[in-house]
């Protein structure tokens, strides 16, 4: 074997071995910050609830088979004379979470589906009843909310996304609150 073999039979072996490796995967995306998340999930799809002129937003991304979802529901019902929160609903805890949150988005009052599905649950009665002829564009609409939650970085529901109108801090928030702890976060 002459000189010229022996440097170019490494280089093949090297470059052999790499063709039959994965490729290698991007890093993860950074985690948004939480004022990056306030301002995404504003473009989401939801239905606002509480006063529409209110100075802040309250965000909260929810499962509509989520029971701490229901509970945050409630919590936020004694708020909504001083506090505007727009419920984005996405699939993720069973099958039946996307046809139902499209329901919801797509009720001629969301508010009042949303109490429906949330008084149901709470009884154990599995959620308001899908409507069976749903537009592909409003399931597509829970779709880009599941990927926008994703896209966060969040894995429970529900999730609130806020900015305090006493500090202008922004945050986010996995999991329930009650009514003094959701009060306290959104600064009214």
């Amino acid at each position: 074997m002459n000189r010229r073999h022996l440097v170019l039979a490494p280089l093949a072996a090297f470059g052999l071995a790499a063709c039959g490796d994965k490729p290698a995967e991007a890093p993860p995306a950074a985690k948004p910050t939480a004022r990056e998340a306030y301002e995404l999930a504003a473009k989401a799809h939801g239905f606002t609830v509480g006063q529409l002129m209110a100075a802040n937003t309250v965000y909260v991304f929810f499962d509509t088979t989520c029971p701490h979802c229901a509970a945050l529901w409630a919590s936020a019902k004694p708020l909504l004379g001083r506090l505007k929160m727009v419920w984005i609903p996405i699939g993720l805890l069973q099958r039946a979470s996307t046809a139902q949150g499209a329901t919801i988005l797509s009720a001629p009052d969301p508010a009042a589906a949303m109490a429906e599905n949330e008084a149901s649950l709470l009884a154990r009665g599995g959620g308001i009843t899908a409507n069976p002829s749903l537009s592909d564009e409003v399931l597509a609409k829970i779709k880009e909310n599941t990927e926008l939650f994703q896209r966060l970085g969040a894995d429970s529901v529900p999730l609130i996304v806020y900015r305090n109108a006493r500090s202008a801090e922004f945050g986010m928030h996995p999991g329930s609150v009650d009514t003094a702890q959701l009060a306290a976060m959104a600064g009214v």
